[in-house]
């Protein structure tokens, strides 16, 4: 009796935390809060499948506790035998037909966007003066980091994507090293990201970043990849058509000398020290080592997960290895010739890189 009374109450306590936990979605990074086309058709087929199997739980729980209730052994006796229903072709063919249509159900829908969802067709149209009609974003993943490359802009970043709302995005994903898988939970589901093939399908945005609560929609790479899997994030900033191309046109510009005179002491630091792995130009090629750094003062994180201020950076730049393990990134003595960074270069190159920016 007792362990009975036990057995209800943990199940009680997993209900009402079930109950709880079903608030706690974030709007940036939730599944169950699609933000776009592709997330909204994938989220109408779990309802779908989720309303037909409760339906198949409801029918088979009801046909069980009647049966139960109706000849318990107790109220028909231990002679009572039912009627007997081996054969009756009605029967059979009500269990016949029932999984039938549920599985059309189920398989009418699916089948029909997993080859919508899957159509990626119209990537290379172009219009009359042979220009691409659709945005085409080149995504490269690293250990442990992202790279996004716009051939048709001839533009670079890493870390954050950028892309217009209202309008389909098509992705050609591939890998410099081993498997990942990329995944944007608020607009659509993942796909693997393989180093021996390109990997191609389409997102939509139908909501500016600007309105959550961090600015930016979450990335993650759903694949195990290795110790610092778990931090191998990157943000999307959605913006409208006209603030995407005002972002590509400054993309394209080259970059200005660091304004004040620390900034400019980082800059000659990081020409001496980093300039061979990391690009700090939008126009600059893609392929690099390391990330390219051109909007790395707009962005919310360092390295991907840390909060984005100096004192972060800094202790990112010494030391990234005890930060994200597994990452390629040299210590900063590696990279300073032998030599640890100075206090006073640590500065420099923190306000060098904070000063890194293309948008007003």
């Amino acid at each position: 009796m007792m362990k009975g009374l036990t057995n209800w109450r943990l199940f009680a306590l997993l209900t009402a935390l079930l109950v709880f936990l079903s608030g706690c979605g974030r709007e940036e990074i939730s599944t169950l809060i699609p933000a776009g086309k592709v997330a909204q058709d994938q989220f109408n087929l779990l309802i779908l499948s989720t309303i037909v199997m409760t339906f198949v739980i409801i029918v088979v729980s009801v046909i069980f506790v009647l049966a139960i209730v109706k000849f318990r052994r107790s109220k028909l006796g231990d002679d009572m035998i039912p009627e007997q229903v081996e054969g009756s072709a009605k029967l059979e063919f009500i269990w016949t037909a029932v999984p039938i249509v549920l599985l059309l159900i189920l398989a009418v829908p699916t089948v029909y966007s997993t080859f919508d969802l899957a159509d990626v067709t119209a990537m290379d149209s172009t219009d009359e003066e042979g220009n691409q009609e659709n945005l085409t974003v080149n995504v490269t993943a690293y250990l442990y980091w992202w790279e996004f490359e716009y051939p048709e802009q001839g533009i670079v970043t890493a870390q954050e994507l950028v892309v217009p709302t209202d309008e389909r995005v098509y992705f050609n994903l591939i890998s410099a090293d081993i498997k990942h898988s990329f995944w944007i939970p608020s607009v659509g589901g993942k796909l693997d990201v393989n180093p021996e093939n390109v990997n191609k399908f389409y997102l939509e945005f139908d909501q500016e970043s600007s309105e959550l609560e961090d600015g930016v929609f979450y990335g993650k790479c759903a694949e195990l990849c290795g110790p610092s899997h778990a931090l191998m994030d990157f943000k999307v900033k959605s913006v409208d058509r006209e603030e995407f191309d005002q972002w590509v046109a400054s993309m394209q510009e080259e970059p200005e000398p660091a304004a004040d005179a620390l900034a400019q002491e980082g800059e000659e630091t990081f020409a001496n020290s980093c300039i061979g792995c990391h690009a700090v130009s939008g126009a600059g090629p893609a392929g690099m080592p390391g990330p390219n750094l051109t909007t790395f003062g707009d962005r919310n994180r360092v390295a991907g997960f840390m909060e984005h201020n100096e004192e972060n950076l800094k202790n990112w730049i010494q030391d990234p290895q005890e930060y994200k393990p597994g990452n390629l990134m040299p210590d900063g003595q590696t990279n300073n010739g032998g030599e640890p960074f100075s206090e006073q270069e640590l500065d420099a190159l923190a306000a060098y890189l904070m000063s890194l920016s293309v948008e007003e």
